[in-house]
């Protein structure tokens, strides 16, 4: 392959800030729509699916990964994820029990027919196994029980999840209840189900390993994890699978090998055999396909943004939090990477070092890779009048500059 030095990323990220300072007819676009079905020869049967690396984000291979899917059990993973928020907040403590309401019961326990823990009516049980219930058991009961005695009715924690959703960056996802069950309302994009996965895993490692766990037994009944790849002795420790007659076979994994953590996300396959094949499989071409190349060094300036009214002209930018930025590639592939910055300016002054700014966004070939939040790498204070006045100037006339290109 043909890397591109961090020195050239470097310039052909600065070249973008033309385009983001003169408008949106001549900044890349922000997403690539229907990711490529194709990636080096490589298919799955899979209708929707995404391949990411866990440390980076870089995503490896993809098929309508912004298709909006309906979840099933899938779903759970937002449901878990706000639940592990109010435990993380302090509103909910891990030995707190839930009564299990009739509702409950009757739509997501024994009675229901559906996946379920079997927690008896009226019955006060733990958080602690209420989530095991949910995670390992793919308990409906568990779930709506954990929602009831979070926010009092379903309803009412649907907008907790959705809200959640929204805050971690999943914007085109809608939940209406906590189960997955059948609902026209309720979508997903597996792209956003691997960005979830990838933030449970980060962000509560503690509540993770539960999806490791291959068995659970609550109220004296034994019941085995539904994720195929736990048996497969290929790394895997998580995360959830869902089936619904709509949503076909569906599955989030997640596996580490030699060091390197990769999630995928499969849904609409017909069989649960053919779900347990082709997530392996795209596990097997994340694992032998890719390694990892940095692109800049932890705390290495990546490019400007033009700033207005400042004591300097451009702001210099770095990766958040100062860190190396790693991108997957393709083990002797061919495919050119470019690599520019995406923001929103001019700047307003002051602009405080480590502000969030921007984003570097970085493409493989025609696919967007990998995109990371950018800060300001010092502090701009505000300039004195005269550079205002001058700043404002041009961007009146950028400003003219813009309308005539957008008429044109």
């Amino acid at each position: 392959m043909t890397q591109l030095t961090p020195r050239a990323l470097g310039a052909l990220a600065a070249l973008s800030i033309l385009a983001a300072s003169l408008g949106a007819a001549f900044s890349a676009p922000a997403t690539i729509a229907g990711g490529k079905a194709k990636e080096d020869g490589f298919q799955t049967a899979a209708p929707n699916a995404i391949l990411i690396e866990a440390e980076s984000g870089t995503v490896l291979f993809e098929k309508n990964a912004d298709a909006l899917v309906a979840p099933a059990s899938l779903a759970k993973l937002m449901t878990a994820e706000t639940v592990f928020n109010e435990i993380k907040e302090g509103n909910v403590k891990l030995d707190e029990e839930f009564v299990v309401s009739e509702r409950a019961w009757r739509k997501g326990g024994a009675p229901s027919g559906g996946s379920t823990m079997f927690a008896p009516i009226h019955s006060r049980v733990k958080v602690s196994d209420l989530l095991q219930g949910a995670i390992i058991q793919s308990g409906n009961d568990a779930c709506i029980t954990l929602a009831e005695g979070i926010a009092g009715n379903e309803e009412a924690f649907v907008r907790l999840m959705n809200g959640r959703a929204r805050e971690l960056g999943l914007t085109q996802s809608n939940f209406t209840n906590s189960t997955g069950l059948p609902d026209p309302e309720q979508r997903v994009t597996t792209r956003e189900l691997a960005k979830l996965a990838r933030h449970i895993i980060h962000t509560y490692p503690d509540f993770y390993k539960w999806y490791g766990e291959k068995e659970f037994t609550f109220n004296k009944i034994r019941q085995l994890n539904r994720n195929p790849l736990l048996a497969m002795n290929i790394g895997a420790d998580g995360l959830k699978t869902g089936f619904t007659n709509e949503s076909g076979y569906g599955l989030v994994g997640s596996a580490v090998q030699n060091n390197m953590r990769l999630i995928v996300v499969v849904n609409g396959l017909k069989t649960a055999t053919e779900r347990a094949d082709e997530a392996r499989k795209i596990l097997n071409f994340g694992f032998n396909g890719f390694e990892s190349r940095v692109l800049f060094a932890e705390g290495q300036r990546i490019g400007e943004a033009r700033a207005y009214g400042g004591e300097q002209r451009y702001v210099p930018l770095e990766a958040l939090g100062r860190k190396p930025i790693r991108l997957m590639v393709p083990k002797n592939g061919t495919e050119r990477i470019i690599a520019r910055i995406v923001y929103q300016g001019p700047l307003d002054v002051p602009v405080k070092e480590g502000q969030e700014v921007g984003v570097l966004k970085v493409w493989r070939g025609d696919n967007v890779a990998l995109e990371v939040p950018l800060q300001a790498a010092e502090s701009v204070p505000a300039g004195p009048l005269h550079r205002r006045a001058m700043d404002g100037l041009a961007e009146l006339f950028g400003g003219w500059f813009r309308a005539g290109l957008q008429k044109l």
